[in-house]
């Protein structure tokens, strides 16, 4: 990032200046970063180590749970370090990576809940070829397309992004570096970056949400075919968890970012990601291990398994 008056640091405003308030905040973030990181680190070990949980749905649910800690990682520890220390300026580098890995993280994560749907498609709509069609080789490309093309569509505005100027002001109105914060005070023509971030943002969330409608389309029509309401129910029940993780994560993810300019006001959006970065990777576990007979058994299994280890110690 170019800078004419070689300011060292950009300084982020947070959420609120009010003390008593920040404790609240530094209390809310930490107790919800900590049981994100507990529970998708819990999935990903059950996925690991429950012979029960092999299939294609918890493979891409581990990837998942990976990824959400990542996103949640890059984005609250860091605000908690601020909002602790009262230290609230943060590097260039350091600044351009968080925004960097946000999006990576993000796009990423869009790709894989696409996949998902597929993955539930194929397990509805084409039962009895699933082993087939999802299998281990299958399953792991599908994965790593999903990390190459969370690089691909970010790698243009992000070098763009490199080449932005900073003239005047240093201080980003937000509690993490984002795009649109970042580009509100750069002194350089943001419109053709604005206009290539807004893009990226149409092609990435909205490309993917239409793949999964088309992944539920089918599924529904099928479903309705069903002859009974019970295996109605059980067809639907596998696909509930990843409906009301696709629907937190499209709905805050279009409000905050779908949108033309960078000059609007980030005071509601900034409320809404620190929901996105923090209480959304939080219950995402606990959406799939509430919905889920097996993660639950699985759970209680690994419980006894460690209780049974403890009291042979």
């Amino acid at each position: 990032m170019k800078n004419h008056t070689s300011l060292p640091t950009f300084i982020l405003l947070g959420l609120t200046d009010d003390p008593p308030m920040q404790v609240l905040i530094f209390i809310f973030l930490f107790a919800s970063y900590t049981l994100s990181v507990t529970g998708n680190l819990t999935i990903i070990i059950l996925t690991l180590v429950d012979s029960r949980l092999k299939t294609a749905m918890y493979f891409f649910l581990k990837n998942f749970s990976f990824l959400e800690t990542l996103f949640t990682t890059v984005c609250i520890p860091r605000f908690l370090y601020s909002l602790s220390t009262g230290d609230k300026t943060i590097s260039y580098n350091a600044c351009f990576s968080q925004i960097f890995f946000i999006f990576v993280f993000a796009a990423t994560e869009f790709f894989l809940l696409a996949i998902m749907s597929y993955d539930r498609y194929v397990a509805i709509c084409k039962p009895l070829h699933y082993a087939t069609i999802m299998n281990t080789r299958v399953c792991g490309r599908l994965v790593i397309c999903c990390w190459i093309a969370g690089c691909l569509v970010i790698f243009p505005p992000a070098s763009l992004g490199l080449e932005l100027e900073f003239c005047d002001s240093n201080i980003i109105d937000h509690f993490l570096c984002d795009a649109f914060p970042v580009l509100k005070i750069s002194c350089s023509d943001t419109w053709f970056l604005e206009q290539m971030v807004f893009t990226v943002a149409v092609f990435t969330v909205i490309g993917t949400f239409l793949c999964v409608v088309l992944s539920y389309t089918y599924i529904i029509k099928t479903i309705i075919k069903l002859p009974s309401a019970q295996q109605k129910i059980k067809a639907f029940s596998t696909c509930s968890s990843h409906l009301i993780v696709v629907s937190i994560t499209y709905g805050s993810c279009i409000f905050i970012y779908v949108k033309p300019s960078a000059k609007d006001e980030v005071a509601i959006n900034k409320g809404v990601l620190v929901l996105t970065t923090s209480v959304a990777p939080m219950l995402n576990p606990f959406i799939y291990s509430l919905r889920n007979k097996q993660v639950k058994q699985a759970f209680t299994d690994l419980i006894k398994r460690i209780s049974l280890i403890l009291r042979k110690q």
